[in-house]
């Protein structure tokens, strides 16, 4: 089961903490953390003033009177007395963050990619367990039910052949980094989590349209809108991914095709997560499908971003590194997502991963299979 943390005796029990970034994804974050009866929400920081005026608003009936709502998060960091921070800032803004927050000794929940280069997510991992402090990223998918059940159930399909996943909508359109930074770490962290490994080679080709003048290190050609990428493990098993911004039809679609059937995960299906059973059988002319039927797979209902905060949590009470999202993870999906940025540099070459038992590769890939996650 994923970690729940315990109502605390008393108040000086709960963790204080200061939320960094109130923008979309941030004010969930808020939200969650001042629900938490284990936290104490100390500061709430954001550049922005209308940000802060907003969730100020927002979550009045549930802030602390005590918070403090701050533009400047290094007079958080100097002047509060804190146990840990939650990050929600662009991206480009992480290293510099995490790495102040961690070299103090708190705890650190940052919002997904840690960073945007490997060299800075390893350093940052290797910081936090130096100090002795938790670091988790915000990959939420790996806690939301369907996924952890799809893990289980991916054993009934037989051997597994290939698979596929298409993320598309239109907007929001980031502005600080493009489509397969913002789309693609999802379904490669799910994909990872639930084959156990990670993938040895990729490719990718990026199509952009809105912001062709934004030009990065990792985007020289500007931020792509649209992205197409293979994944490749090393029992040859692949994967074809499609994102997009700006694609009116919404999907939030992956599946994985087995010799036994198909376990497919639709996030905005009445029922998300299926299994379509069926094989073929050679006949005198050609083949024919057998044994077709279709399982739809319970699960208990709970709110993934809920329980990743209170696994924060949990972790840092019982001072136990993740076995779901550590730091060490995030970093693994940073290293896939610099080599699919070159090779969409290269028009898309295939691009080789270091394999997983290099010692310059990342520490873990995924979770343990003895990780309770029912």
């Amino acid at each position: 089961m994923l970690h729940t943390a315990t109502r605390p005796t008393t108040r000086q029990a709960t963790l204080r903490i200061a939320m960094m970034g109130v923008g979309r994804w941030g004010s969930h974050l808020l939200r969650n953390f001042l629900q938490n009866p284990n936290v104490t929400v100390s500061a709430v920081i954001d550049p922005w003033q209308p940000n802060l005026t907003r969730s100020q608003e927002s979550f009045a009936a549930i802030a602390p009177g005590d918070t403090q709502w701050l533009t400047d998060w290094q007079t958080a960091l100097n002047d509060l007395e804190l146990d840990a921070i939650v990050v929600a800032t662009p991206a480009e803004t992480h290293y510099e963050v995490i790495h102040a927050a961690l070299s103090k000794g708190l705890h650190v929940l940052a919002e997904k990619p840690l960073t945007l280069t490997v060299r800075e997510s390893l350093e940052l991992c290797e910081l936090a367990q130096r100090n002795n402090v938790q670091l988790i990223v915000d990959h939420t998918y790996l806690f939301n039910p369907a996924i952890a059940r799809g893990r289980r159930a991916i054993q009934d399909i037989g051997n597994l052949r290939y698979g596929y996943a298409t993320r598309t909508h239109l907007a929001p359109v980031r502005q600080d980094v493009d489509a397969l930074w913002d789309l693609a770490i999802h379904d490669i962290a799910i994909l990872n989590h639930w084959l156990g490994d990670r993938p040895v080679r990729v490719m990718a080709r990026g199509q952009g349209w809105l912001q062709n003048e934004k030009q990065t290190e990792l985007s020289p050609n500007g931020l792509a809108d649209t992205i197409w990428a293979t994944l490749e493990y090393a029992n040859g098993f692949c994967a074809d991914l499609h994102f997009s911004w700006l694609n009116c039809d919404k999907q939030r679609r992956m599946a994985i095709v087995g010799d036994r059937g198909t376990l497919i995960f639709d996030e905005l299906a009445a029922e998300p997560l299926v299994i379509q059973y069926g094989e073929l059988v050679r006949t005198e002319q050609s083949f024919a499908p057998d044994r077709q039927s279709r399982e739809v797979l319970p699960l208990t209902p709970q709110e993934p971003l809920q329980a990743l905060c209170e696994h924060f949590v949990y972790c840092i009470q019982q001072n136990e590194r993740s076995t779901i999202s550590s730091g060490w993870l995030g970093a693994d999906l940073v290293m896939v997502l610099v080599a699919l940025s070159e090779s969409m540099k290269q028009s898309g070459t295939w691009i080789s991963l270091a394999a997983s038992n290099d010692e310059t590769s990342v520490e873990t890939i995924g979770t343990p299979e003895n990780a309770d996650l029912n």
